[in-house]
């Protein structure tokens, strides 16, 4: 199973230090999210970063970047949005709706599935599907390895999703609510439930 570590949506000081202890804690699949920023905080983030994790990182939006710094590949959140022209290399894309799974997957590496649960970082966002039309997607073979749980993801909610069938999970708030980005310099914390979260996948 697959562990996708999503960035928190807004850039903050310790961001690069934390980033940086991930990866030397073994953090392989590193998705650069921060929807509505310009692209010169994503470069100044990136150039702040091991090179020899570039390979690890997804980005989504300002795909130049993924040529620009030889990244993993680019995800398109937008279900609506075409593959940028020209476009060769690691591709994943999100989808809202179960009925979206089987063709988005034909056109992909991987594809997420949003709202599997309430989001933690934005708890506005509820979840989109009730436990039986997950049970019935797994079962119609529409859950696989290709397709990894968004949305509410914790370490509580990795066996879940197991059960299911995705081949793995995003996770964002559970992971960066253990660490106060307006009141912290230790992030400690965070790197065990990291730990935590590596173990509870294999």
């Amino acid at each position: 199973m697959k562990l996708v570590i999503m960035t928190k949506s807004t850039f903050f000081v310790e961001e690069d230090k934390i980033l940086a202890s991930l990866f030397d804690e073994g953090m392989d699949s590193l998705h650069l999210f921060k929807p509505g920023s310009e692209p010169m905080y994503e470069e100044r983030l990136l150039t702040l970063l091991p090179e020899d994790c570039y390979r690890k990182i997804t980005v989504h939006g300002h795909y130049y970047l993924k040529s620009e710094y030889r990244l993993g590949g680019i995800h398109i959140d937008n279900p609506a949005e075409p593959v940028p022209a020209g476009y060769k290399g690691q591709l994943g894309r999100t989808c809202t709706a179960i009925d979206q799974l089987r063709q988005m997957k034909k056109n992909c590496n991987y594809v997420f599935l949003k709202n599997v649960a309430d989001c933690i970082e934005f708890p506005e966002e509820h979840a989109s599907f009730t436990p039986l039309q997950l049970e019935a997607a797994a079962s119609a073979g529409l859950i696989d390895k290709h397709v990894y749980a968004l949305g509410g993801m914790s370490l509580e909610r990795i066996r879940m999703a197991r059960d299911l069938g995705f081949g793995g999970v995003v996770v964002c708030g559970d992971l960066w609510n253990r660490f106060d980005i307006h009141s912290q310099l230790d992030f400690k914390d965070l790197i065990e439930h990291f730990r935590k979260l590596r173990k509870a996948i294999n």
